[in-house]
């Protein structure tokens, strides 16, 4: 693989391009603000005009949301995972069918494995623009996003309608729905009702894995954080490890699964047959089955990254069947 085109397979943080009508709350005060990043595949933005950087997918789907301090995205839920890991600032998590069910603070490095069918939404509650990088279940991502009833009322009352076709129009700006469309039905109340109540101290224990306990779980080998057999046991297609200094592997390896290399702390290295690049805080790099590979940070100082790869288990709703015992 030559240099170009390792370097078509990387998103640079510096060149992510945002969508700021990317879901139906674009216009819902508290929500306008924010800012949608779909980084590999088209995640599940509502929008025609969002910008994809790499479409092919890996059996995942890799994205961000930036938000300016004090804006919220609205509850809704997913039918495949729905994994956070906090790149910069810090962020209240809150779920339940009114966002009172349970709440924790993230903070930089802390990882989110979103259980599926809950509502839940997250706000930016630093004193700075904040970024979450997140993995989405499937390669269509679980074919979109469920709002709760109270967020489509609300996008109604300031112009935006979501359609059935899973596009928003913007009936302020004189779009309406084609004939044929109409639009979403929101849940029933009945089906709302149904939604379990999870509460807090099993979302801590079991769903959320803290920056610093993961650096001292990967001080002599990768930390793992959600599989079969992980910190965060689970199986939603794909397995997340956590690598800092000592932890790296000492030589080039090859795969034959998909692997995506997310820098947290620190710039790393990354050298392949063909070249040699670094990789920084915020970049996504996507390296393909089959390469033999490389990596280690490239300076002194803080060093920390997760890597992604995918798994032969299917896209799905959170594994529970380890609890049943």
């Amino acid at each position: 693989m030559t240099p170009a085109e390792m370097d078509a397979r990387i998103v640079r943080y510096g060149d992510l391009r945002p969508c700021r009508t990317a879901f139906i709350d674009a216009h819902t005060p508290g929500s306008d603000q924010k800012e949608n990043f779909t980084i590999i595949g088209a995640g599940v933005t509502e929008s025609p005009h969002q910008h994809v950087h790499i479409r092919e997918t890996p059996g995942f789907n890799i994205g961000a949301a930036g938000q300016p301090p004090k804006c919220r995205n609205s509850l809704h839920f997913h039918r495949t995972a729905e994994v956070f890991f906090v790149l910069k600032g810090r962020w209240r998590f809150f779920w339940g069918r009114h966002g009172t069910d349970g709440e924790f603070i993230a903070n930089e490095g802390d990882i989110f494995n979103i259980p599926t069918g809950i509502f839940r939404g997250f706000e930016n509650v630093g004193t700075d623009y904040g970024m979450i990088m997140s993995i989405l279940g499937g390669d269509d991502a679980g074919g979109g996003v469920v709002w709760a009833p109270q967020v489509i009322a609300d996008a109604r009352d300031h112009g935006l309608v979501l359609g059935e076709n899973g596009v928003i129009y913007d009936t302020k700006a004189g779009e309406s729905l084609p004939h044929n469309v109409h639009p979403m039905a929101p849940l029933s109340e009945d089906a709302c009702a149904a939604i379990p109540v999870v509460p807090a101290e099993a979302v801590v224990r079991d769903y959320v894995a803290r920056y610093w306990d993961l650096m001292a779980l990967a001080m002599k080998k990768p930390a793992r954080v959600i599989g079969a057999d992980a910190l965060l046991k689970d199986r939603p297609g794909f397995e997340v490890d956590f690598l800092t200094r000592g932890s790296i592997p000492a030589d080039r390896v090859a795969t034959d699964r998909h692997e995506i290399l997310m820098p947290v702390k620190g710039h790393w290295r990354l050298h392949w047959d063909g070249g040699e690049t670094v990789l920084n805080p915020g970049d996504t790099c996507a390296v393909p089955p089959g390469l033999s590979h490389g990596i280690e940070p490239a300076m002194t100082g803080e060093a920390s990254l997760y890597r992604i790869r995918n798994t032969d288990d299917p896209a799905g709703l959170t594994w529970t069947g380890w609890k049943e015992d």
